[in-house]
């Protein structure tokens, strides 16, 4: 009811009480909560208060009276009739309580509508550059959303703007939209869930515009792809490969919008040549050797700092590996050494320190280069690729007590490296254990492991590739690949063919003592050092099946690259003859997001 009207239905005759001007105000209460200070106005529909045991409480304060707030004189409001309380103030008012009876009853009610309507907020105006209708609104030659849009339209419309781009959440505040027209604009792009939260959109109108269909504009080929809105068909006007193409057509594989790199994490203040990683105890660990120090250095996971910091250290003379193995639950490390000959240490548990338990022969690993472990058939080996002219690449194997010599390869010819992989010899057969010896005197050398005689036999060599310094292997969708590092000349990746490896792919490698294959996930990389230029990294495309060119990496005379994942977080380990020894995180990109 408006106030007015209520206003109305005071009778006149109340406005000229006797001996009594009109209140100048009416203070309300609950009979059960009267106190000595002011309530606020509570307001009861008659039924209501007639149910109840007690009334409102009305104070009418009269002109004369406005000093004495404290005096109350009640009155009773039941329905449609008051009562005076009597008492010695309402004695002195005689009849002015009865006339006062509407007045009481309708500036209650007005007290309490003002505070209603005042709550309300206001309604939107239309923008200056749009026409407003009650459900629809059309603007033209607006440079951007307005944002004042009244929120109950269902029609909203664009024309003659050339808006070249739109805000995000511009639609955030006409949430009953049903029809949507961007027609006819410039517009190149569109931010990612732009229509979020329009449940009621019927028909969108994107025709007209530039749209470049890169990775920012993958969310709306989805969108398409599940909205039950009607859209008109719109193109693509860039990149070239997609100029034309229709938009509802393509999907979300035609995007390939994640990338990685290898991001700088941290730097150790030492040169280092062998890097590695293993699992004791339910915990991450790496072990680098440090070659001018002596020692191997053995990092754990700060879990708190989110960087790797010393565990503990294997002090040594000219260490060149220190390559771990963990057999059972026991961890071993072989550690090799230029001078004073190399030494198996173990792991002792109650001390909490490494202890030496085994020399490893010094007539047969004079120089050691290159260290390999492997398993078959439950038995523990390792193998040292010996670059000395008079020493032995060896095989040991683990009798239960410590490592014993098994098998002498050939001699005399240096080996630099040592790779242990599995390859079968046909299709059909299964995949059988082979050692890679690569030396500076011959090519690249295979042998085969004998399960009769539990020995490696020499099957053959990799022809046309000599001088190559070492070889590492990796699978790509279940086929046998190795990378080939040459200092001098092309290194290769060549791939197994049943008999023999063949040649698919060439990088020129000046100066590179090491071409690593490793993998983070789904990505198949290859990494390739070198002495006189930046390091190349590679990845591996599925389509051309080879290898293109990634990222570049600052390191001083790489020797070794090691993947390591700790936390699902994945890291590459540099080792640098020269310099720092570097850490990368591996970090994937998502440009669609």
């Amino acid at each position: 009811m408006q106030v007015s009207s209520l206003l109305q239905q005071l009778d006149p005759s109340h406005l000229t009480a006797p001996h009594r001007s009109l209140p100048r105000a009416v203070h309300c209460w609950r009979e059960e909560q009267l106190t000595n200070q002011l309530q606020v106005p509570v307001l009861k529909s008659r039924d209501t208060e007639a149910k109840e045991k007690g009334g409102l409480l009305c104070d009418l304060v009269s002109e004369q009276d406005n000093h004495q707030l404290n005096s109350r004189s009640p009155v009773h409001v039941w329905g449609d009739f008051v009562d005076c309380m009597e008492s010695e103030r309402s004695q002195r008012m005689g009849n002015a309580c009865i006339p006062l009876k509407r007045i009481a009853y309708f500036l209650c009610l007005l007290s309490a509508l003002l505070l209603t309507e005042g709550k309300k907020p206001a309604k939107p105006k239309c923008p200056a550059v749009c026409t407003c209708t009650k459900d629809n609104a059309l603007c033209e030659n607006a440079r951007s959303i307005p944002r004042t849009v009244p929120p109950d339209v269902i029609s909203l419309s664009f024309v003659r703007s050339g808006f070249t781009e739109i805000s995000e959440g511009s639609f955030l505040f006409t949430p009953s939209l049903q029809l949507l027209s961007l027609a006819n604009n410039n517009l190149q792009t569109l931010p990612k869930d732009i229509f979020k939260g329009l449940d009621s959109l019927t028909n969108v109108d994107l025709r007209g515009n530039s749209f470049n269909c890169d990775c920012k504009l993958k969310w709306l080929v989805e969108w398409l792809g599940h909205t039950n809105a009607t859209v008109e068909d719109i193109y693509c006007e860039g990149p070239p490969e997609y100029k034309k193409r229709k938009i509802n057509s393509l999907s979300s594989k035609d995007f390939d919008c994640i990338i990685t790199e290898f991001a700088k994490s941290q730097d150790l203040p030492y040169q280092s040549l062998s890097i590695d990683t293993f699992s004791y105890m339910n915990d991450e660990y790496v072990v680098i050797a440090q070659p001018f120090t002596g020692k191997c250095i053995f990092l754990e996971w700060d879990h708190v700092e989110k960087t790797f910091r010393n565990y503990d250290n294997i002090t040594g003379t000219s260490t060149v590996v220190c390559k771990p193995i963990v057999i059972e639950t026991q961890l071993y490390v072989i550690v090799a050494q230029l001078f004073g000959g190399s030494h198996i240490y173990k792991r002792d548990s109650f001390a909490n320190k490494f202890i030496k338990i085994q020399d490893i022969e010094i007539l047969k690993i004079r120089k050691p280069n290159d260290i390999e472990t492997f398993k078959i058939e439950n038995n523990w080996y390792f193998v040292v690729a010996d670059s000395s002219k008079a020493g032995f690449t060896t095989i040991y194997k683990w009798n239960g007590n410590g490592f014993y010599s098994h098998q002498s390869l050939h001699a005399w010819y240096r080996d630099t490296d040592v790779e242990y992989l599995e390859i079968a010899r046909t299709p059909q057969a299964l995949r059988t254990p082979h050692l890679i010896l690569s030396s500076s005197s011959q090519r690249p050398v295979i042998y085969q492991w004998n399960k009769a005689t539990q020995l490696f036999i020499n099957q053959t060599d990799i022809p046309n590739m000599e001088d190559v310094y070492a070889v590492k292997h990796f699978s790509v969708k279940g086929d046998v690949y190795i990378c080939l590092t040459r200092f001098i000349g092309d290194s290769k990746v060549m791939k197994w063919g049943g008999s023999s490896f063949q040649d698919i792919q060439r990088m020129p490698s000046r100066g590179s003592m090491v071409f690593q294959p490793l993998q983070i996930n789904n990505y198949q990389y290859a990494i390739l050092g070198s002495d006189y230029s930046f390091t190349q990294v590679y990845n591996w495309d599925v389509e051309k099946a080879k290898f293109v060119k990634f990222q570049e990496l600052n390191v001083q005379a790489p020797r070794s690259f090691t993947h390591v994942s700790i936390n699902k977080r994945n890291f590459l380990f540099a080792s640098s003859f020269k310099g720092n020894t570097q850490i990368y995180k591996h970090v994937i990109v998502d440009l669609s997001a």
